[in-house]
């Protein structure tokens, strides 16, 4: 197994913290999230170039008034965050590409709601 990334693989896209990228979600199991879609990224970009991973929670344009949903305030992006549904995702296996930056507040907000959960 090699040491070092490959050099293609080098000057990819690695996602930050803050990001929305797209990616696709799929295989999908039970009431998980599926297909290519926006997500916002949450882990730092140090840990994401190091692991191929990023922490992610997917953004659906569907809006259903769960207490975990953040509203999106983005020009690109209709719909509201699932600060629920988390998942650690092979970005570069899964094709991301930027798509925009969330605010400060959206981040924060994002980050606080992950907590209720963990603590």
């Amino acid at each position: 197994m090699p040491s070092r990334i490959p050099k293609a693989l080098s000057k990819a896209y690695t996602p930050k913290r803050g990001d929305i990228i797209w990616l696709d979600f799929d295989p999908r199991s039970g009431h998980e999230q599926g297909r290519m879609r926006p997500a916002l990224v949450l882990s730092p970009e140090e840990y994401n170039s190091k692991s191929g991973l990023c922490l992610a929670m997917p953004i659906t344009s569907k809006v259903k008034g769960y207490p975990f949903e953040i509203a999106l305030k983005s020009k690109k992006i209709d719909g509201v965050i699932l600060s629920d549904h988390i998942k650690s995702l092979d970005f570069r296996a899964r094709n991301a590409r930027f798509c925009d930056k969330v605010d400060s507040d959206t981040l924060q907000c994002a980050l606080h709601k992950l907590s209720l959960l963990l603590f």
